[in-house]
């Protein structure tokens, strides 16, 4: 069961005060795109072990208890000193946290991004009052209204015509150790499916054909909707790498790829928490 994001109680004035001095309120603390983790779970405190931050409204739990956000500034230390809790990114839990906690990680980081880095008009430069709890800013100087961004990206997990092998690339900011599918944000009046093409034609050479939508995944990174496709190369001689953001290319038998997920080799492929991965496996279990 996903979070009740709970958009009927925004526009209700006072709300976060409200719910801050609700004993059953509980807050997810962020600092610098990093959340505090026990374990395996998602700290989260009452709203009086928290000061100095910028509030926002998460949602309701499933049990109906709301949960707030509190983004902190860089520099401010840890709300307690347990030993046992580290300050952690999503990256580095991977896909350790159930559905819903994963949600909220997501949300947590996306939203606390937007507080972090829109402070200020974009159209001219005046300062912002937070409305909506949080999820939206209105200009004190012009009153225009800003929301948080959300950027459309595409990623592919291109296949063999055969359906027997997967092209993957390496990113030349991971030097070589880990391969993925091909992404690349969408331009501005451009399709989804024609980023597909665009993008694999540029990253790796190939034209595609069989395109088609798979799921689609929200990721902080700084604010994207990555959708997912799976489609079939045309000439599966012409993959190359654009030698700047793609530096190789290369194909990937099934027992390769099942080898490369139990973390045998014979490369490194993305984490669990990435949309990538799941493309991935989404084409090795169709036929293992």
């Amino acid at each position: 069961m996903s979070i009740d994001r709970a958009g009927d109680l925004r526009d209700i004035p006072g709300i976060l005060e409200r719910l801050r001095a609700d004993p059953t309120t509980t807050v997810v603390a962020v600092r610098d795109g990093r959340v505090r983790m026990d374990g395996d779970l998602l700290v989260r405190v009452g709203p009086a072990e928290v000061t100095d931050a910028t509030w926002a409204l998460l949602g309701r739990d499933p049990d109906g208890g709301a949960v707030l956000l509190a983004s902190l500034a860089p520099e401010t230390g840890s709300i307690d000193a347990a030993p046992k809790e580290t300050w952690l990114g999503l990256r580095d839990v991977g896909g350790r946290l159930g559905d819903v906690e994963t949600e909220l990680l997501i949300e947590v980081l996306a939203l606390a991004g937007w507080l972090r880095d829109a402070p200020f008009c974009p159209s001219c430069g005046g300062g912002t009052e937070l409305r909506q709890a949080g999820w939206s800013r209105r200009c004190l100087a012009c009153g225009r209204e800003h929301f948080p961004r959300t950027d459309p990206a595409v990623i592919v997990a291109v296949e063999s015509r055969d359906g027997e092998r997967l092209l993957l690339g390496a990113n030349a900011n991971w030097g070589g150790r880990m391969y993925s599918c091909f992404a690349g944000f969408t331009e501005a009046g451009e399709s989804l499916e024609a980023t597909v093409h665009r993008e694999i034609e540029e990253e790796a050479g190939v034209r595609l054909h069989a395109l088609r939508y798979v799921a689609s995944q929200p990721w902080p990174f700084p604010r994207s909707l990555m959708l997912g496709f799976r489609a079939v190369v045309d000439d599966e001689a012409a993959a190359r790498p654009d030698g700047q953001e793609i530096i190789d290319v290369r194909w990937f038998t099934r027992a390769e790829i099942g080898s490369s997920l139990d973390g045998e080799g014979p490369v490194g492929l993305p984490g669990r928490a990435s949309i990538a991965r799941a493309l991935i496996m989404d084409w090795y279990e169709e036929r293992a």
